[in-house]
């Protein structure tokens, strides 16, 4: 079973991410653990502030040294962790590859940036790695950090209902996944490629991998060599 710890200033807004759908059934299911922890505990002041303003004098507000490094130090006096995540709009592209590789860890921790970032400090001396989902800003990385632990979870041995679907979704051998389709055959005059109502197995596979080829070609050519 793997463990997520996912640290932010607004708990609330994975409350939804983690209650439904793969997520929700892996948790049920004692595949994966995730736990929300709120930085605010780890406040000092009676106002629980996590923020300060920036030595640059930039607009806006940064998250603050000593709560974070409270937090990340008591749950590492619990236990050892794998990463210590950053979600950052500067942080290396998230990607199906990376999703793969955290799915066989043990101990994850995740840090949701927030406001104008947090305090440099902590990512020179405490994070491992640094993970965008996009070359966007978001107002926090909670939104990020709900799509790496859903895109991790749902590989996990028991997440699916069939373990198999997720090695032929999109990226996991470098292309797009091909067209699919389901009954009925024909609907509205549009028709289901007849290659695939035929049983041949072997040509069916062709199909899908000229047909993956041809949309990573037009959709998505910076996928390939």
């Amino acid at each position: 079973m793997i463990r997520i710890d996912i640290l932010t200033v607004v708990p609330d807004l994975l409350d939804s991410p983690f209650a439904h759908s793969i997520v929700g059934r892996a948790k049920a299911k004692h595949v994966a653990e995730l736990v929300v922890h709120d930085i605010r505990d780890y406040a000092t002041d009676r106002h629980r502030r996590v923020d300060d303003y920036a030595f640059s004098g930039d607009a806006g507000m940064v998250m603050m040294v000593e709560p974070v490094f409270r937090i990340i130090g008591d749950l590492k006096s619990q236990r050892s962790y794998d990463e210590v995540i950053y979600t950052s709009p500067d942080g290396v592209r998230f990607c199906q590859k990376e999703a793969n590789r955290l799915s066989t860890l043990g101990n994850i921790m995740i840090l949701c940036g927030h406001y104008k970032g947090i305090d440099h400090r902590i990512r020179e001396h405490l994070i491992t790695k640094e993970l965008s989902i996009g070359d966007y800003v978001l107002t926090g990385g909670e939104l990020a950090a709900a799509v790496i632990c859903d895109a991790v979870v749902r590989l996990l041995p028991g997440a699916l209902g069939d373990e198999s679907s997720a090695l032929t979704d999109s990226f996991q051998d470098g292309l797009l996944a091909p067209p699919v389709y389901t009954r009925p055959a024909v609907f509205n005059g549009w028709k289901v490629p007849e290659i695939l109502l035929q049983g041949n197995a072997a040509a069916i596979e062709q199909w899908k991998f000229e047909q993956s080829l041809e949309r990573t070609q037009r959709l998505r050519p910076d996928l390939l060599p």
